[in-house]
């Protein structure tokens, strides 16, 4: 009875595993939705000169503005959550409501950089085409 038990769940998860498999299998990612190791993003900046390459360091630098800024708006109705609720008799350093503003912050703050990244990619990749173009 116990190896008909240990058989059946040991099977039931060999096919769960296989059908995740297979899921990201299926699912390449684009060219924006890739992830780089922090050593691969600095071995692409250095080695980028054609058009195509600084256009898609800046898609990969708009993707991660866009996750940082949904992460930040996240974040700052939290704060405004958390803003409401400022009753406490012993009222501790910090906050909940000081975590999620320092958060939103933080992610506001990345998404910022990571927007002027791209925006100096695309700069160069404009840059780049027109000067193949001559």
């Amino acid at each position: 009875m116990k190896q008909t038990l240990l058989l059946a769940c040991i099977v039931t998860f060999g096919l769960s595993a296989f059908g995740v498999a297979q899921e990201r299998a299926s699912s390449s990612p684009t060219v924006s939705e890739q992830h780089y190791t922090r050593a691969e993003l600095r071995q692409l900046t250095k080695e980028a000169h054609t058009p195509q390459q600084y256009q898609a360091l800046a898609g990969y630098f708009r993707d991660q503005q866009q996750r940082f800024q949904q992460q930040a708006n996240s974040e700052k109705q939290e704060w405004d959550r958390r803003s409401q609720n400022t009753v406490g008799t012993a009222v501790k350093y910090p906050t909940p409501a000081d975590s999620a503003r320092n958060l939103y912050q933080y992610y506001a703050y990345e998404a910022d950089q990571k927007g002027k990244l791209a925006a100096r990619y695309e700069d160069l990749a404009q840059s780049a085409q027109s000067a193949g173009n001559h």
